[in-house]
């Protein structure tokens, strides 16, 4: 790990997600052994965040076509 500080958190942010969204993330969190859900979602943003090959998000497209996982 870095010797260098870790930046405070400072910023909160609501998300609103489904029973099977929510379950999909937290088999995910037991499965790598995270020690949160908040660990758990913030892993999963930084390895999206990192993948060359994305698809091009949906343009004017409303929030709820966005899913965690397809019904």
């Amino acid at each position: 790990m870095s010797d260098k500080p870790t930046p405070k958190r400072t910023e909160k942010l609501q998300l609103m997600l489904d029973d099977q969204e929510l379950k999909t993330i937290d088999d995910w969190r037991f499965e790598n052994r995270l020690p949160s859900r908040a660990a758990a979602i913030r892993e999963l943003i930084r390895r999206g965040l990192a993948v060359d090959d994305q698809l091009e998000p949906p343009e004017e497209a409303p929030s709820t076509d966005f899913r965690v996982v397809e019904s």
